[in-house]
């Protein structure tokens, strides 16, 4: 059986974001809307190894608010985490790594190029590389995910290429959106065969990601802005959703009527902005989203297969 907990649905920043007043952030603070913590999930096969996409800034924060996660009874230093798989080289995917530094075993798997990333900031060589391995994902490959003791996990990932753009800190020094800037992520169950596919970040639908989404049982997908302009209407920023790398999920163009024209059983919108309106229950916009078969989730959320 193939099992997900959403850790975190939220963008960067989170929600409430710590320096932001907005509706949502307002709310969530006076406790009238979900708080929310940035984006990550995690995975298994088995409901005793656990694999995340991404590591968020708030990861210690959500392993604490997850019991699949704790350390196994009776042990001093443990942990069910084997491995993360990062969807890209953002602050918000790859910080909480810093997290994980008390000398235990996984695996951190990602694109070449943001394993460069890594290597190019000693910060990240708190990471013991004795116990923490660091393997590169090629796209388009099956890859089965590795348990601490080298044995295979039963569950696979397929990263593919989708179109984003390189990290925010890297603006100006990197090329923008070349191979490994934004991958999506196809997981499967070897034994049942079940599968899910996870996109955090994703510019542009094409024919392609149409084809490969079309009768799937179940998607995570970017639901980082509601309108592209949301951020400059609400004053909270000069920047469009496609700008940032991001979709919106109501525009004509957009992710909602993109996957109108598709067969997906389940969608689950995650990354979702502070600025997005979507996360007041209330809202209009929540309605919108949920009578066209979308799932907001609150942090916490599992769903199985």
């Amino acid at each position: 059986m193939l099992n997900i907990i959403v850790l975190g649905a939220a963008a960067g920043g989170g929600v409430p974001q710590w320096n932001c007043g907005c509706a949502q952030c307002a709310a969530a603070r006076h406790n009238s809307a979900e708080a929310r913590t940035q984006a990550s999930l995690a995975l298994s096969v088995d409901g005793r190894n656990w694999f995340l996409v991404n590591a968020s800034p708030d990861l210690r924060q959500q392993i604490n608010q997850t019991p699949a996660l704790y350390p196994r009874d009776g042990a001093l230093r443990d942990s069910p985490i084997a491995g993360v798989i990062l969807t890209n080289g953002e602050v918000d995917a790859i910080a909480g790594l810093l997290s994980l530094r008390e000398k235990t075993q996984f695996s951190v798997y990602a694109h070449q190029r943001v394993l460069d990333i890594l290597d190019a900031n000693p910060i990240f060589e708190v990471l013991d590389r004795n116990l923490v391995a660091r393997l590169p994902l090629a796209v388009e490959i099956e890859t089965e995910l590795a348990l601490p003791d080298g044995s295979g996990s039963g569950l696979t990932v397929t990263a593919f290429r989708v179109a984003g753009k390189s990290p925010l800190y890297l603006e100006g020094i990197a090329p923008k959106d070349v191979d490994g800037d934004t991958l999506g992520l196809s997981f499967t169950d070897r034994a049942s065969g079940e599968s899910c596919h996870v996109l955090t970040a994703c510019a542009r639908i094409d024919a392609a990601l149409e084809a490969r989404l079309n009768g799937a049982k179940l998607v995570f997908f970017d639901g980082t802005v509601w309108h592209d302009d949301e951020l400059i209407r609400l004053g909270l920023g000069t920047k469009t959703g496609q700008r940032m790398g991001h979709m919106a999920m109501a525009d004509s163009t957009g992710t909602m009527a993109a996957f109108d024209r598709l067969d997906v059983k389940r969608k689950v919108f995650v990354h979702i902005n502070n600025s997005n309106p979507v996360l007041l229950d209330t809202s209009p916009e929540r309605q919108a989203a949920e009578a066209r078969g979308w799932v907001i989730p609150p942090d916490g959320m599992e769903f199985s297969q």
